[in-house]
C-alpha cells in the first residue's frame, strides 16, 4: 500500500520561541476531553491567545495550507506522559519548560521526583494518567512493555474514552502497534504512533524526527507538542508505516555501526591511527554525525550510553522480522544482529550501542 506522506519541519525560527508560545495557550484551554469539547478554532476571535498560540506553533507546510485545509480544531490542554526513561525523561521536560500542563507516571516512582519538582503532577498508573489528560503519550523500551502499559490491567485503554487521543512514541513493530490502536480506538478515543529517529542528546535538544502514522485529526492537534520535542515530523498514512519507517532507519544505523567498527579495528591492525580514520571519515562523502561523534569514544573503548545496544539489537530483531514477512533479503542486517547478540553475552547490554565493536575485539 503506497503510504500519502506529509512532512514538515519546526513551525518558529527557533525551539525557544515554539516553547514560549506553548505556555501561552496551555493554561487557557479548558481541562475537558480536547476533541469537540472546545470551540472550532475558525470560531476563536484572532485576538484570542488560543488562536494566536496555535497560528505560531504551526509548522510552514501547515500555515502555507490553511487555505485550502481546514486546521486543528482545538488544542489538548492537559498532556500525559508515560515512560520516563533515557528518552522519555528529556522529551517529558521539554514540554514542562514550554509550560504545557503535563502529568507523568513510571514504574519506577522515584524517576517521577525531578520532572516533579518542575511542576508535573504524578499518578499511580496509566489509567489515572489517561482518565486525567486529553492527550498521553508513551515511551516505551519494547513491544511487551508497550503493550502492557497501554492494555494491561490499568492499562491506559482503561482511562481513554471519545474526545481523548493516544501518542505512542515507542519503537515497536507494526503488528504491536496495530494492536495498540486496536485498543485504544475501541473506547472510541484516537491513536497515533510517533516513534522517533533520535538519541538522548537530541531528545534532550529537542530534536527529536517523529515518524507519525494513524489518526490524522490527532497528528494535527500534537503537531505543536511533537515540534516542541523535534525538529521535524512525518504523517506516513495508515498505522503500522511508522514502525516500520523507524525500524528500517534503525536498521541501516545498526548495520553502519558494526562497518564502522569493524574499519577502526582494521585500521589500527594494519598500523593506522584510528583516530585519524575518524577524521577522514568526517570530511567525506560517507560521514555521517554518529561517526563523528562517537568514533573519538569508541577509539579509547569508552561507550557513554546514548542508546543502548539492547534496544539497538531489539531493533535488528524487529527490522528482520519485518524483512521476512515481505521475503526481502538482508543479509548484511543480518549480520550485524549477531555481532549485537554477541555483546550483548559480553554484558554490554546496557552500554551504548558503539560497544559493539567489543564483540570483534572477541572474535580476534
Amino acid at each position: 500500500m503506497n503510504a500519502w506522506v506529509h512532512r514538515s519541519g519546526r513551525g518558529l525560527s527557533s525551539a525557544a520561541m515554539a516553547m514560549a508560545m506553548c505556555s501561552a495557550f496551555c493554561p487557557r484551554v479548558p481541562r475537558r476531553s480536547f476533541l469537540g469539547a472546545t470551540p472550532a478554532l475558525h470560531s476563536i476571535p484572532p485576538s484570542s491567545p488560543l488562536r494566536l498560540s496555535a497560528r505560531a506553533l504551526s509548522s510552514p507546510a501547515r500555515a502555507s495550507s490553511s487555505a485550502s485545509s481546514s486546521p486543528a480544531n482545538e488544542m489538548p490542554g492537559r498532556i500525559g506522559f508515560l515512560g520516563l526513561g533515557i528518552m522519555g525523561t528529556p522529551m517529558a521536560q521539554n514540554l514542562i519548560k514550554a509550560g504545557c500542563d503535563l502529568t507523568v507516571w513510571n514504574r519506577t516512582k522515584s524517576k517521577c521526583d525531578p520532572l516533579v519538582s518542575l511542576g508535573a503532577q504524578y499518578k499511580s498508573s496509566p489509567e489515572e494518567v489517561a482518565a486525567a489528560c486529553d492527550v498521553t503519550i508513551a515511551m516505551l523500551a519494547d513491544p511487551e512493555s508497550a503493550v502492557d502499559v497501554a492494555c494491561g490491567k490499568h492499562g491506559a485503554a482503561n482511562g481513554m474514552s471519545p474526545g481523548k487521543g493516544y501518542v505512542d512514541v515507542s519503537t515497536v513493530d507494526g503488528a504491536t502497534s496495530k494492536l495498540i490502536c486496536g485498543h485504544i480506538k475501541g473506547t472510541g478515543a484516537l491513536f497515533l504512533e510517533a516513534p522517533v529517529s533520535g538519541s538522548k542528546k537530541p531528545a534532550e535538544d529537542g530534536q527529536l524526527i517523529f515518524l507519525t502514522a494513524g489518526d490524522k485529526a490527532l497528528y494535527e492537534m500534537v503537531a505543536p507538542f511533537l515540534d516542541i520535542m523535534g525538529k521535524s515530523k512525518f504523517y506516513l498514512g495508515d498505522v503500522g508505516n511508522g514502525a516500520a519507517m523507524k525500524l528500517v532507519v534503525n536498521m541501516i544505523m545498526g548495520s553502519m555501526m558494526a562497518s564502522f567498527s569493524e574499519g577502526l579495528l582494521l585500521s589500527e591492525k594494519v598500523g593506522l591511527d584510528p583516530k585519524v580514520l575518524v577524521e577522514v571519515v568526517s570530511q567525506g562523502a560517507i560521514s555521517a554525525p554518529m561517526y563523528s561523534v562517537k568514533g573519538p569514544s569508541m577509539v579509547q573503548s569508552q561507550y557513554p550510553t546514548a542508546f543502548p545496544l539492547k534496544h539497538q539489537q531489539k531493533d535488528m530483531r524487529l527490522a528482520l522480522g519485518l524483512a521476512e514477512s515481505v521475503s526481502q533479503s538482508t543479509p548484511i542486517a543480518a549480520a550485524a544482529n549477531e555481532l549485537y547478540k554477541v555483546a550483548k553475552s559480553h554484558g554490554l547490554s546496557d552500554q551504548d550501542f558503539s560497544a559493539v565493536i567489543e564483540a570483534l575485539k572477541a572474535k580476534q
